[in-house]
């Protein structure tokens, strides 16, 4: 968990610095989802995850989204 927090920590001050909008890099909480969503309430996402829409990583204790399941969502892909 240190190193993932680590890992958004670093991101950010690399966008900030340099003034990037790249996308984040790894796996987001439920309320970061939301915002990557397009600023989506994040009783959404968990109704996303609920109809199998969305697919988490539960092997940690907090539900963390996968940016590239995100990304796959937007798509409109269902692999």
């Amino acid at each position: 968990m240190r190193k993932l927090r680590n890992m958004t920590e670093n991101s950010r001050s690399l966008q900030h610095h340099h003034g990037t909008s790249s996308a984040p890099v790894g796996a987001l909480k439920i309320k970061a989802a939301a915002q990557y969503l397009g600023g989506v309430a994040p009783i959404t996402v968990r109704r996303l995850i609920k109809r199998g829409l969305l697919r988490p990583n539960r092997a940690l204790r907090h539900v963390l989204i996968p940016v590239a399941e995100l990304d796959r969502f937007l798509a409109g892909g269902q692999k």
